[in-house]
């Protein structure tokens, strides 16, 4: 066993092997290891994709929230001017009301007034007649009556 032919031997064992790995073995591992950094790539982009598609619905978000909180303002504000138009409405016609119900009662209290004056002229004109009857009574002459009367008789 000479050393030179076993160094030859191996040297072509070797060139063997690395031609064989060259041929065979290398381009499956350069094309997975293409892939997966493809596959790197793509996920660095997607995911820089999403962060810029997340950054624009935060904006998004923010604009919305914004929005609906200025609709709130102005519908809260809608509300209170209702709200103001509805108890000013409601004084309006609480006032009438009541403009009404004292006139309906100003209007009663005249008209109690008109009647206890109708029953005071009834007791003061019957007290007035039971006066002049019994100062008529005293004072009565039948035949000047009794003359009055003819004469009144006679002119109708």
């Amino acid at each position: 066993m000479n050393i030179n032919f076993t160094l030859v031997a191996q040297a072509i064992a070797f060139a063997v092997l690395i031609w064989f790995t060259v041929k065979f073995v290398w381009p499956p591992l350069l094309k997975a290891i293409e892939t997966r950094q493809k596959e790197i790539a793509d996920g660095l982009a997607a995911a820089q994709e999403g962060r810029s598609a997340l950054e624009v619905a935060a904006k998004k978000s923010e604009a919305a929230l914004t929005e609906a909180k200025q609709k709130a303002s102005e519908i809260i504000g809608q509300a209170e001017k209702r709200a103001t138009q509805i108890v000013e409405e409601a004084k309006a016609n609480a006032k009438v009301e009541g403009d009404r119900i004292i006139a309906g009662a100003k209007a009663e209290i005249d008209q109690e007034v008109n009647r206890a004056k109708e029953g005071l002229r009834a007791q003061v004109s019957s007290l007035a007649v039971a006066g002049a009857e019994k100062i008529l009574r005293k004072e009565i002459d039948a035949k000047a009556h009794s003359d009055m009367l003819s004469k009144l008789a006679a002119e109708l």
